[in-house]
């Protein structure tokens, strides 16, 4: 059956309107309008040669995630990083894309324990029979991975995330996409710093606790993955 034209078009105006969303969003998390004021929209379409319509979207799509907002008479203005969607993964990404930054990963490690901890007790209350063998798969992926047989970041990730869903609760769920987009890169620094991949034993134990529905021990063998992690961190930052 033949294209059609119209799902053609459409789909390039899409991804013209995802490539000029992913460069201007990374522009202006990397401080490229620091100093000066945005662009207008026909100044946008001229130097990245588009169309008006789709500048039009790509900057709502902006608006959305925070990042610039347009006020009458004024223009398109950068918002400061305290209005920006921190939860969007686009917006993350581009933070962590823009510069490596050590108060980033704290602050990411920080808000991870008050999150993850709290979903490990409620995976060991509330996990389904699904949810507990995703648990199981996620670290059947990270002894592969540490066999050399599956990538071991995205087993790690996979893990976590595994228990951010058993914990039936969406609210948990919906962090996802900030773990599997951030974790990537508090994991590559955690593991060059301490010479080697996660430790299985304690992601292990963790495992165990959500299988045995233990919630007081899930919570604490999370935490203290954690802030492992953190005090790793802390530690050569002390020392650099």
């Amino acid at each position: 059956m033949p294209n059609d034209p119209q799902e053609n078009r459409d789909a390039l105006g899409r991804n013209l309107t995802y490539g000029l969303l992913d460069r201007l969003g990374s522009q202006i998390v990397g401080g490229t309008w620091a100093d000066r004021s945005f662009p207008t929209e026909a100044e946008l379409s001229q130097a990245h040669g588009v169309s008006r319509s789709v500048t039009r979207e790509a900057v709502k799509m902006l608006t959305a995630k925070g990042l610039v907002t347009a006020r009458p008479r004024q223009g398109t203005m950068i918002q400061p990083v305290s209005q920006w969607n921190l939860f969007d993964k686009d917006v993350l990404r581009w933070m962590l894309e823009s510069s490596f930054s050590i108060d980033l990963l704290k602050q990411f490690g920080q808000l991870r324990v008050a999150i993850e901890p709290a979903a490990a007790a409620l995976a060991a209350q509330e996990a389904t029979d699904e949810g507990r063998a995703l648990i199981e798969a996620g670290f059947a992926r990270m002894q592969a991975a540490d066999a050399g047989r599956d990538d071991v970041l995205e087993a790690d990730v996979a893990f976590h995330v595994a228990i951010l869903k058993a914990s039936g609760n969406p609210f948990f769920g919906q962090f996802r996409d900030v773990v599997s987009t951030a974790l990537k890169t508090s994991i590559r620094y955690t593991n060059r710093i301490v010479g080697r991949s996660a430790d299985l034993d304690a992601h292990e134990s963790v495992m165990a606790a959500i299988l045995a529905r233990d919630p007081q021990q899930a919570h604490a063998r999370m935490e203290r993955i954690i802030v492992d992690a953190l005090d790793a961190i802390k530690h050569n930052e002390s020392e650099g």
